[in-house]
């Protein structure tokens, strides 16, 4: 089981010196993958389905991850995710190509659809139809990065005589693909792998029986890991458990470093 680190980009850690701390500590500690989540406003006040407070500091997941490409050398850089249908493919693809270059080819792209009617209205992306702009978005950002002669038509975004370098070290970008519904199944099929966020080990089983056992699964998990609960993760074929440190109030850093050592990869080996 390879454990991953969620929400560096938040909390405690939305300044400069607390990232760099905390995304080295967890490289030198193992971990697999630092992933960033992304809201560009929340409502205020606060009312559900937000899973954060207005004031909650999130830093843009990009340049959260550019500062990480320069603080840390091998641990892997994570979306998790980007909120597709709020982004123009055209410059995400250019940011995103930026980013596996400057990691040393690193990246991971985790994306979704959005669900917070508020933060959509907000960027001026309806809710209706943002399935299919996400996979519309994500196939011109595909034909940016590896056809020789990018050309893509489709209802919201349309080139041709156009190119973009540097193209992404990796060919291709892994996808990641978050969400619980069927449709979010279907689309993760297609791609590298499904990431799901804040789920215990009964609704995790509910998921994965709905998906293809040949994609990599990624669980942000609601449950605090021992060895019987990474085990019992790794029997419902989850190959990743991002862990997401405490961003209430009054948590600081030295909070977010305690949990980190105490979550880290080297903690579980062996017991």
């Amino acid at each position: 089981m390879k454990i991953g680190l969620f929400g560096i980009n938040m909390g405690p850690c939305a300044e400069p010196g607390a990232l760099a701390k905390i995304g080295g500590l967890a490289e030198d500690l193992g971990y697999h993958r630092l992933w960033v989540g992304e809201h560009v406003v929340a409502p205020s006040p606060r009312v559900p389905p937000s899973p954060v407070d207005p004031d909650l500091p999130i830093l843009d997941p990009l340049l959260a991850l550019a500062h990480l490409a320069a603080v840390t050398r091998q641990i892997r850089l994570a979306t998790g995710i980007v909120i597709l249908p709020q982004r123009n493919p055209v410059v995400l693809a250019k940011e995103l190509a930026t980013l596996d270059v400057l990691s040393g080819g690193r990246l991971d792209l985790g994306v979704g659809v959005g669900y917070l009617e508020p933060e959509m209205a907000a960027v001026g992306v309806p809710m209706a139809g943002r399935g299919a702009r996400a996979d519309e978005y994500l196939a011109a950002m595909k034909a940016l990065w590896e056809m020789p002669e990018p050309a893509f038509h489709g209802e919201h975004v349309s080139f041709r005589g156009v190119d973009a370098h540097p193209r992404p070290r990796q060919t291709p970008v892994p996808v990641y693909v978050g969400g619980h519904s069927v449709t979010a199944h279907r689309r993760a099929a297609r791609h590298q792998g499904w990431y799901g966020f804040m789920l215990d080990r009964q609704q995790t089983a509910e998921q994965v029986a709905d998906l293809p056992r040949d994609i990599e699964l990624v669980v942000t998990p609601s449950e605090r890991l021992d060895p019987d609960v990474i085990a019992d993760y790794a029997e419902l074929g989850v190959h990743e458990l991002a862990v997401c440190p405490p961003v209430r109030p009054g948590v600081g850093v030295d909070a977010w470093e305690e949990f980190v050592r105490v979550n880290a990869p080297t903690t579980h080996v062996g017991r």
